[in-house]
């Protein structure tokens, strides 16, 4: 079986050969640290570009990042204006839906509640909670007697929070961490949750198998020689769920 594993890894790279003249076009949002973001020189940099460009690399693509709002990243996707997703995105059964995913580069992480400091948990099942609409956490939210109020970025719903306008948050983890951690004790967890999907992964038109297998043997590549593992560390930390 490993046997035959690695052959199918070695004619999906084989095959990369073909599509090499051709420019692969990445899709990102750009605005969801620290798996993609804009850094103070405006350069799309975060742990998916690395890994992108890592993966095109070693599947000897040509590749190009193309940022995309949240709200529409999908639909752009299945609508041609680009040939991936790497933007933070869960593997989740309504997405597959849709588009079609590559194996996870990166396990799920829970989900976690951020308010202002002194807020009452309560609030997590009775108050006004923000998330990034068409997210895991907005449906999560919207399954609870609380309140949802959904923003288009990431950044406006801890701002909403910061504002009074909401009484917590609801997003990934790994995002909320540097904004509490920076907060100086303004803003704590007040739980996490897991959400549901198979982990974060790489979005692709369900048509555009060749590619999929392409990205899927890169990544099998990464995970066998530990760079995965190492990069995963080098963005996210000791703590950083990683792959057997």
């Amino acid at each position: 079986m490993k046997k035959l594993s690695l052959s199918l890894a070695v004619l999906a790279l084989s095959a990369s050969a073909a599509m090499a003249q051709q420019v692969v076009r990445m899709g990102t949002e750009g605005a969801y640290p620290p798996f993609n973001y804009l850094n103070e020189a405006n350069q799309l940099v975060g742990f998916e570009i690395d890994l992108g460009n890592e993966l095109c690399l070693r599947a000897e693509l040509t590749c190009e990042w193309v940022i995309n709002d949240w709200d529409t990243i999908i639909p752009n996707l299945v609508g041609g204006n680009y040939d991936t997703i790497m933007a933070g995105m869960n593997a989740t059964e309504a997405r597959a839906e849709v588009i079609s995913f590559t194996q996870a580069y990166k396990r799920p992480d829970p989900s976690a509640y951020m308010a202002l400091a002194g807020t009452d948990p309560s609030v997590m099942e009775s108050g006004v909670i923000a998330a990034q609409s068409n997210t895991v956490q907005s449906g999560m939210v919207a399954d609870t007697a609380a309140t949802l109020i959904e923003f288009p970025t990431p950044d406006e719903t801890i701002a909403a929070v910061r504002s009074g306008v909401a009484d917590a948050v609801l997003a990934d983890r790994d995002f909320l961490l540097t904004y509490q951690r920076d907060s100086g004790g303004e803003l704590v967890f007040l739980d996490t949750v897991m959400p549901p999907g198979q982990g974060i992964s790489m979005g692709t038109r369900q048509s555009d198998d060749e590619l999929r297998a392409t990205f899927n043997a890169a990544i099998d590549s990464m995970k066998a020689d530990g760079s995965l593992h190492e990069m995963l560390v080098e963005w996210f930390g000791d703590d950083v769920p990683l792959f057997d």
